[in-house]
Protein backbone atom coordinates (compact mmCIF):
# COMPACT_ATOMS: atom_id res chain seq x y z
CA UNK A 1 0.00 0.00 0.00
CA UNK A 2 1.25 3.48 -0.85
CA UNK A 3 2.14 5.57 2.23
CA UNK A 4 2.36 9.31 1.67
CA UNK A 5 4.43 9.86 4.85
CA UNK A 6 6.95 7.13 3.97
CA UNK A 7 10.61 8.10 3.63
CA UNK A 8 10.48 6.76 0.07
CA UNK A 9 8.96 9.08 -2.50
CA UNK A 10 5.55 8.22 -3.94
CA UNK A 11 7.21 7.76 -7.31
CA UNK A 12 9.70 5.23 -5.88
CA UNK A 13 6.95 3.34 -4.00
CA UNK A 14 4.95 3.06 -7.23
CA UNK A 15 8.00 1.75 -9.08
CA UNK A 16 8.63 -0.91 -6.43
CA UNK A 17 4.97 -1.96 -6.36
CA UNK A 18 4.66 -1.70 -10.14
CA UNK A 19 1.73 0.69 -9.83
CA UNK A 20 0.66 3.48 -12.17
CA UNK A 21 1.16 6.75 -10.30
CA UNK A 22 -1.72 8.45 -12.12
CA UNK A 23 -4.11 5.98 -10.50
CA UNK A 24 -3.43 7.53 -7.10
CA UNK A 25 -5.04 10.77 -8.16
CA UNK A 26 -8.08 9.30 -9.90
CA UNK A 27 -11.50 9.74 -8.34
CA UNK A 28 -14.32 7.88 -10.06
CA UNK A 29 -17.11 10.18 -11.20
CA UNK A 30 -20.52 8.58 -11.18
CA UNK A 31 -23.07 9.96 -13.62
CA UNK A 32 -25.82 12.00 -11.99
CA UNK A 33 -29.49 11.60 -12.80
CA UNK A 34 -29.42 14.43 -15.33
CA UNK A 35 -26.54 12.85 -17.26
CA UNK A 36 -28.26 9.46 -17.29
CA UNK A 37 -31.51 10.99 -18.52
CA UNK A 38 -29.66 12.90 -21.25
CA UNK A 39 -27.91 9.73 -22.43
CA UNK A 40 -31.22 7.85 -22.49
CA UNK A 41 -32.81 10.59 -24.58
CA UNK A 42 -29.78 10.62 -26.87
CA UNK A 43 -29.92 6.85 -27.35
CA UNK A 44 -33.62 7.06 -28.11
CA UNK A 45 -32.97 9.71 -30.74
CA UNK A 46 -30.11 7.71 -32.30
CA UNK A 47 -32.49 4.76 -32.55
CA UNK A 48 -35.13 7.05 -34.11
CA UNK A 49 -32.81 8.20 -36.91
CA UNK A 50 -31.52 4.66 -37.44
CA UNK A 51 -35.13 3.54 -37.90
CA UNK A 52 -35.90 6.31 -40.37
CA UNK A 53 -32.59 6.04 -42.27
CA UNK A 54 -30.83 2.73 -41.42
CA UNK A 55 -28.01 3.50 -43.87
CA UNK A 56 -26.78 6.56 -41.94
CA UNK A 57 -23.41 6.17 -40.25
CA UNK A 58 -22.26 8.01 -37.13
CA UNK A 59 -21.12 11.12 -39.06
CA UNK A 60 -24.53 11.72 -40.62
CA UNK A 61 -26.43 10.75 -37.48
CA UNK A 62 -24.44 13.44 -35.65
CA UNK A 63 -25.73 16.01 -38.14
CA UNK A 64 -29.32 14.97 -37.44
CA UNK A 65 -28.71 15.03 -33.68
CA UNK A 66 -27.24 18.53 -33.87
CA UNK A 67 -30.32 19.62 -35.81
CA UNK A 68 -32.40 18.17 -32.97
CA UNK A 69 -30.49 20.26 -30.45
CA UNK A 70 -28.15 17.62 -28.98
CA UNK A 71 -24.60 18.97 -28.34
CA UNK A 72 -22.73 15.76 -29.16
CA UNK A 73 -19.41 14.62 -30.58
CA UNK A 74 -18.73 11.67 -32.84
CA UNK A 75 -16.95 9.71 -30.10
CA UNK A 76 -20.06 9.77 -27.91
CA UNK A 77 -22.38 8.82 -30.76
CA UNK A 78 -20.17 5.94 -31.88
CA UNK A 79 -19.97 4.65 -28.30
CA UNK A 80 -23.74 4.67 -27.89
CA UNK A 81 -24.30 3.11 -31.32
CA UNK A 82 -21.98 0.25 -30.34
CA UNK A 83 -23.68 -0.03 -26.95
CA UNK A 84 -27.10 -0.69 -28.47
CA UNK A 85 -25.82 -2.59 -31.51
CA UNK A 86 -26.70 -0.04 -34.20
CA UNK A 87 -24.79 -0.19 -37.48
CA UNK A 88 -25.42 1.48 -40.81
CA UNK A 89 -26.92 -0.83 -43.43
CA UNK A 90 -27.13 -0.66 -47.21
CA UNK A 91 -29.70 1.90 -48.38
CA UNK A 92 -33.12 0.57 -49.35
CA UNK A 93 -35.82 2.26 -51.36
CA UNK A 94 -39.11 3.47 -49.91
CA UNK A 95 -37.82 4.02 -46.38
CA UNK A 96 -39.97 6.17 -44.13
CA UNK A 97 -39.50 9.77 -45.13
CA UNK A 98 -41.59 12.84 -44.83
CA UNK A 99 -43.79 13.46 -47.87
CA UNK A 100 -43.42 17.18 -48.47
CA UNK A 101 -46.46 17.21 -50.79
CA UNK A 102 -48.71 16.27 -47.88
CA UNK A 103 -50.03 18.88 -45.47
CA UNK A 104 -48.54 18.47 -41.98
CA UNK A 105 -51.05 18.63 -39.14
CA UNK A 106 -50.17 20.59 -35.98
CA UNK A 107 -48.79 19.23 -32.73
CA UNK A 108 -51.68 19.29 -30.25
CA UNK A 109 -49.93 18.16 -27.09
CA UNK A 110 -47.63 20.98 -26.01
CA UNK A 111 -47.83 21.23 -22.19
CA UNK A 112 -50.54 18.57 -22.34
CA UNK A 113 -51.11 16.00 -19.59
CA UNK A 114 -53.34 12.99 -20.21
CA UNK A 115 -55.87 12.50 -17.40
CA UNK A 116 -57.51 9.19 -18.37
CA UNK A 117 -56.79 6.06 -20.47
CA UNK A 118 -57.25 6.27 -24.25
CA UNK A 119 -57.13 10.04 -24.18
CA UNK A 120 -53.82 10.20 -26.06
CA UNK A 121 -51.90 7.49 -27.89
CA UNK A 122 -48.46 7.74 -29.47
CA UNK A 123 -47.63 5.63 -32.53
CA UNK A 124 -44.27 5.03 -34.18
CA UNK A 125 -42.24 2.51 -36.20
CA UNK A 126 -38.83 1.07 -35.42
CA UNK A 127 -36.36 -0.89 -37.55
CA UNK A 128 -35.18 -4.31 -36.31
CA UNK A 129 -32.28 -6.06 -38.09
CA UNK A 130 -32.50 -9.77 -38.86
CA UNK A 131 -29.75 -12.25 -39.78
CA UNK A 132 -31.03 -11.99 -43.34
CA UNK A 133 -32.91 -8.75 -43.92
CA UNK A 134 -34.93 -6.73 -41.45
CA UNK A 135 -38.38 -6.25 -39.91
CA UNK A 136 -40.38 -3.21 -38.81
CA UNK A 137 -42.31 -2.93 -35.56
CA UNK A 138 -45.25 -0.53 -35.31
CA UNK A 139 -46.30 0.15 -31.72
CA UNK A 140 -48.83 2.30 -29.87
CA UNK A 141 -48.48 3.47 -26.26
CA UNK A 142 -51.11 5.07 -24.03
CA UNK A 143 -49.90 8.36 -22.57
CA UNK A 144 -51.86 8.15 -19.33
CA UNK A 145 -50.97 4.61 -18.22
CA UNK A 146 -47.76 4.01 -20.24
CA UNK A 147 -49.44 0.78 -21.35
CA UNK A 148 -48.33 -0.65 -24.69
CA UNK A 149 -51.81 -1.01 -26.16
CA UNK A 150 -50.94 -2.33 -29.62
CA UNK A 151 -48.09 -3.57 -31.79
CA UNK A 152 -47.57 -5.27 -35.14
CA UNK A 153 -44.45 -6.77 -36.74
CA UNK A 154 -44.10 -6.53 -40.52
CA UNK A 155 -41.47 -6.84 -43.24
CA UNK A 156 -42.75 -3.72 -45.03
CA UNK A 157 -42.51 -0.05 -44.16
CA UNK A 158 -45.69 1.47 -45.50
CA UNK A 159 -49.02 2.88 -44.38
CA UNK A 160 -50.69 -0.53 -44.55
CA UNK A 161 -48.93 -1.77 -41.40
CA UNK A 162 -49.73 1.44 -39.53
CA UNK A 163 -53.40 1.31 -40.52
CA UNK A 164 -53.67 -2.36 -39.52
CA UNK A 165 -52.09 -1.63 -36.12
CA UNK A 166 -54.52 1.21 -35.41
CA UNK A 167 -57.56 -0.84 -36.46
CA UNK A 168 -56.60 -3.85 -34.34
CA UNK A 169 -55.76 -1.70 -31.32
CA UNK A 170 -59.08 0.15 -31.55
CA UNK A 171 -60.90 -3.21 -31.65
CA UNK A 172 -59.22 -4.26 -28.39
CA UNK A 173 -59.02 -0.98 -26.50
CA UNK A 174 -61.56 1.44 -27.90
CA UNK A 175 -61.12 4.75 -29.70
CA UNK A 176 -58.64 7.35 -28.40
CA UNK A 177 -59.29 11.08 -28.53
CA UNK A 178 -55.88 11.88 -30.06
CA UNK A 179 -53.13 9.90 -31.81
CA UNK A 180 -49.69 11.50 -32.06
CA UNK A 181 -46.94 10.53 -34.52
CA UNK A 182 -43.93 11.94 -36.28
CA UNK A 183 -44.06 13.34 -39.82
CA UNK A 184 -43.22 10.07 -41.59
CA UNK A 185 -44.93 9.42 -44.91
CA UNK A 186 -47.03 6.61 -43.38
CA UNK A 187 -48.69 9.13 -41.07
CA UNK A 188 -49.25 11.79 -43.73
CA UNK A 189 -50.79 9.35 -46.21
CA UNK A 190 -54.39 9.88 -47.32
CA UNK A 191 -55.39 6.38 -46.20
CA UNK A 192 -54.10 6.89 -42.66
CA UNK A 193 -55.74 10.30 -42.36
CA UNK A 194 -59.01 8.90 -43.70
CA UNK A 195 -58.97 6.14 -41.08
CA UNK A 196 -58.53 8.58 -38.22
CA UNK A 197 -61.23 10.83 -39.65
CA UNK A 198 -63.66 7.90 -39.93
CA UNK A 199 -63.05 7.06 -36.26
CA UNK A 200 -63.32 10.70 -35.17
CA UNK A 201 -59.74 10.64 -33.85
CA UNK A 202 -57.83 13.91 -33.78
CA UNK A 203 -54.42 13.63 -35.43
CA UNK A 204 -51.35 15.25 -33.90
CA UNK A 205 -47.82 15.36 -35.34
CA UNK A 206 -44.42 16.19 -33.88
CA UNK A 207 -42.98 19.53 -34.84
CA UNK A 208 -39.97 19.58 -37.13
CA UNK A 209 -36.79 18.93 -35.10
CA UNK A 210 -38.96 18.48 -31.99
CA UNK A 211 -37.39 15.17 -30.94
CA UNK A 212 -39.08 15.13 -27.52
CA UNK A 213 -42.65 15.37 -28.83
CA UNK A 214 -42.98 11.58 -29.23
CA UNK A 215 -40.31 10.56 -26.74
CA UNK A 216 -42.56 8.16 -24.77
CA UNK A 217 -42.81 5.59 -27.56
CA UNK A 218 -39.20 6.13 -28.64
CA UNK A 219 -37.99 5.33 -25.14
CA UNK A 220 -40.13 2.20 -25.12
CA UNK A 221 -38.50 1.07 -28.37
CA UNK A 222 -35.05 1.68 -26.89
CA UNK A 223 -35.90 -0.33 -23.77
CA UNK A 224 -37.26 -3.19 -25.88
CA UNK A 225 -34.06 -3.37 -27.88
CA UNK A 226 -31.51 -2.94 -25.10
CA UNK A 227 -33.27 -5.19 -22.58
CA UNK A 228 -34.79 -7.89 -24.78
CA UNK A 229 -33.62 -7.97 -28.39
CA UNK A 230 -29.90 -7.20 -28.20
CA UNK A 231 -29.12 -9.69 -25.37
CA UNK A 232 -31.04 -12.53 -27.08
CA UNK A 233 -30.66 -14.36 -30.37
CA UNK A 234 -33.44 -14.65 -32.92
CA UNK A 235 -33.17 -16.18 -36.37
CA UNK A 236 -36.66 -15.86 -37.79
CA UNK A 237 -39.65 -13.50 -37.66
CA UNK A 238 -41.43 -16.09 -35.50
CA UNK A 239 -38.66 -16.06 -32.88
CA UNK A 240 -38.50 -12.26 -32.98
CA UNK A 241 -42.26 -12.02 -32.54
CA UNK A 242 -42.10 -14.31 -29.49
CA UNK A 243 -39.42 -12.12 -27.89
CA UNK A 244 -41.46 -8.98 -28.50
CA UNK A 245 -44.68 -10.53 -27.18
CA UNK A 246 -42.91 -11.71 -24.03
CA UNK A 247 -41.45 -8.27 -23.43
CA UNK A 248 -44.80 -6.53 -23.97
CA UNK A 249 -46.51 -8.90 -21.54
CA UNK A 250 -43.84 -8.39 -18.87
CA UNK A 251 -43.76 -4.63 -19.41
CA UNK A 252 -47.54 -4.24 -19.08
CA UNK A 253 -48.12 -6.73 -16.25
CA UNK A 254 -44.96 -6.99 -14.14
CA UNK A 255 -42.74 -3.93 -14.39
CA UNK A 256 -43.48 -1.06 -11.95
CA UNK A 257 -43.29 2.38 -13.53
CA UNK A 258 -41.96 5.35 -11.59
CA UNK A 259 -44.30 7.81 -13.33
CA UNK A 260 -47.25 5.68 -12.18
CA UNK A 261 -46.27 5.64 -8.52
CA UNK A 262 -44.55 2.29 -9.11
CA UNK A 263 -47.71 0.61 -10.33
CA UNK A 264 -47.61 -1.55 -13.45
CA UNK A 265 -49.18 -0.12 -16.64
CA UNK A 266 -52.02 -2.66 -16.83
CA UNK A 267 -53.13 -1.98 -13.25
CA UNK A 268 -53.06 1.75 -13.89
CA UNK A 269 -54.89 1.42 -17.20
CA UNK A 270 -57.68 -0.97 -16.16
CA UNK A 271 -57.91 0.40 -12.62
CA UNK A 272 -58.86 3.78 -14.01
CA UNK A 273 -61.81 2.27 -15.87
CA UNK A 274 -62.99 0.54 -12.70
CA UNK A 275 -62.71 3.67 -10.55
Amino acid sequence: MIQRDNELSIRRQCELLRLNRSGLYYNAILPDATAVEFEESLMARIDHWHTRCPYLGSRKIIIKLLEDGFPVCRKTVRRLMLKVGIYAVYPKSNLSKRNFKEAIVPYLLRDYTASYPNQVWSIDITYIPMPHGHMYLTAIIDWYSRRLVGHYLSDTLDATSVIYTVKETVKKCGIPAIINSDQGSQFTSDDYKALLHSLNIRQSMDGRSRWADNIMIERWFRSLKTEQLYPNEYHSPRELRQLINTYVDDYNNIRPHQALGYKVPNDFYFGSFAA
